[in-house]
């Protein structure tokens, strides 16, 4: 329906000019939106104030060119009234909405889909955390994000494409391999003092001993220059297997993942380095390299490589992204922690000084969690007395309330994680609220099967016999999904899809407490029917979008 008001009103636009009645404009965006106050209308739209401030004409007068101009031939509206300063309200004809619902029903598990992608390859790149240790809760909530985040691309029309980068060179997988080197001496009866730097989490212990029963001791006597590389390998190897394992679990899976060693393999990285030092985007400054990302709007020059002739992240950055887009992505997506937002200028500048439009970069930053049981601060983890793994909450709450819960903020703003409220199975809790909308209804589906009364298609129902505010309102939020989901993905916002299913879920259970589904009125109950079996198509639809399951009994 949306639609249908905005294509209505680009004609009256174009209209209104070629009648001389507007003056020639480039037509800014129109916004249509659903009204809160059922007086003023069903829907509502602004776009003759934002008119205005273009042709310098009375928002009123030109609210008033276009609703005389809209031409409503299929019989849509009721009445378009002006309100306000300017505002177009549209009252809907009676009985069309319901008509809105044959479409859920026709395009049953499609519905929500679009191609507003039109097939362009994107790819998200998320989680990526070092194959130091296990994943944390902050990694958490950025691999939900981004997982969702392509879920919701992938429905809207894009090609999707989920890559993990693996951190696997430097000095930090160095230190990895030095400390599990340290404990598996401690094992054998040495003393040993862990420098600064070095993991000290039980996992470490663990993965010495692992090493212990499988060589036993023949490396106590080893150089550690020598040994470190095997001791490396071995962790980061280890670590990185139960990496995906946990992300499987939580319903996450990658397409690939990509090793920064590949970066390195045949002097990659230098070799680019020399080639945008060649085109002056890289400069020397005594021993080091600098970029030139001021030239791109950034603050100021950043370091490619250090005095002693080391690389830095950045650089191994530059070469990552440059290969993303020679592999063919047209949109490449980052999820960040929120502690590097200052980076987003630099990588902005690489891409674009590779060549590649600026918008072509998309990073979507990730706050902290605050865990809370009870409305108090969970201590540290017992378990590796560091941090809580993204095991160890998976296990205590599911993975349904995980992930669900970590959408119920904006990513870029911190979020509270009750594990007591997640585990809860009451109205309190957000993810069971919505499945057990979704159960409810699968229940009155069942009874209805029991009685012998099918649940109608199309042609089959007469819905114009839901008249009732709630209905109508029911009906509104239902026809809203597509658009919610296509906003979801111009904005990278995926927190929008569980918003929605919170507003669904409450409309829903208030009109089922309120009225009979099934009733002896067969005809009223074939169009309810209708109804509720349209609410499971989008709460099927949108929960398949979270990853979050869709029970039929609870």
């Amino acid at each position: 329906m949306k639609q249908v008001l905005v294509n209505l009103l680009e004609k009256s636009i174009q209209s209104g000019m070629d009648a001389r009645l507007l003056p020639p404009v480039a037509p800014p965006r129109i916004e249509v939106e659903l009204t809160k106050d059922p007086g003023h209308g069903d829907y509502a739209s602004n776009i003759a104030m934002i008119l205005a401030s273009q042709v310098k004409k009375n928002p009123r007068e030109i609210a008033k060119i276009l609703s005389e101009g809209i031409e409503d031939r299929d019989g849509v509206l009721e009445k378009v009234e002006i309100a306000g300063p300017g505002f177009l309200n549209f009252f809907i004809r009676e009985g069309e909405l319901t008509t809105l619902l044959e479409t859920v029903e026709r395009q049953g598990d499609r519905y929500g889909s679009s191609n507003l992608g039109q097939g362009r390859r994107v790819q998200v790149e998320f989680v990526s955390a070092n194959p130091t240790g296990p994943l944390h809760i902050g990694h958490a909530r950025g691999a939900v994000v981004g997982d969702v985040m392509a879920n919701i691309l992938a429905a809207v029309g894009y090609q999707v494409f989920r890559e993990y980068y693996i951190n696997d060179a430097g000095n930090q997988m160095n230190n990895l391999g030095k400390s599990v080197l340290l404990r598996y001496r401690e094992l054998l009866g040495e003393t040993v003092e862990f420098p600064e730097g070095c993991y000290r989490g039980d996992y470490i212990r663990e993965l010495a001993a692992e090493l212990l029963k499988r060589d036993g001791d023949r490396h106590l006597h080893e150089k550690p220059d020598e040994i470190i590389p095997l001791f490396t390998d071995y962790a980061a190897s280890a670590i990185l297997e139960g990496i995906k394992e946990d992300l499987r679990l939580f319903g996450v899976v990658f397409d690939l993942y990509f090793s920064e060693r590949e970066l390195y393999r045949d002097d990659g990285v230098g070799k680019l380095l020399r080639t945008l030092q060649e085109k002056d985007f890289i400069y020397r400054e005594g021993k080091a390299l600098w970029f030139r990302t001021t030239a791109f709007g950034d603050e100021k020059d950043r370091v490619v490589v250090r005095q002693n002739g080391e690389p830095t992240y950045f650089a191994a950055d530059i070469a990552y992204h440059r290969k993303k887009f020679l592999r063919g992505f047209e949109m490449v997506i980052d999820i960040w922690g929120a502690d590097h937002h200052g980076y987003i200028p630099r990588m902005s500048a690489a891409v674009q000084a590779l060549g590649y439009e600026r918008d072509a970069l998309k990073v979507i930053l990730v706050q902290l969690v605050n865990l809370l049981r009870d409305g108090k601060p969970v201590a540290m983890s017992t378990r590796s007395g560091e941090f809580v793994t993204l095991h160890e909450v998976v296990d205590e709450v599911g993975k349904d309330a995980a992930r669900y819960n970590f959408l119920m903020r904006r990513s870029d703003s911190h979020l509270d994680f009750d594990l007591e409220l997640a585990k809860r199975q009451s109205n309190e809790n957000p993810v069971y609220y919505v499945q057990y909308a979704h159960a409810r209804i699968c229940s009155i589906l069942r009874i209805a099967a029991e009685r012998g009364v099918a649940a109608p298609t199309t042609g089959q129902v007469d819905a114009g016999l839901l008249r009732l505010p709630e209905e109508i309102d029911l009906i509104k939020t239902i026809t809203r999904f597509p658009e919610v989901v296509k906003g979801a993905a111009r904005t990278l916002e995926p927190h929008r899809l569980t918003f929605y299913l919170n507003d669904l879920a409450a409309i829903f259970h208030s009109y089922y407490n309120k009225n009979k589904v099934l009733s002896d009125d067969g005809a009223l109950t074939g169009a309810r029917l209708f109804l509720v079996s349209s609410v499971l198509t989008v709460l099927k639809n949108a929960l398949k979008m979270l990853g979050v399951s869709t029970p039929e009994k609870m």
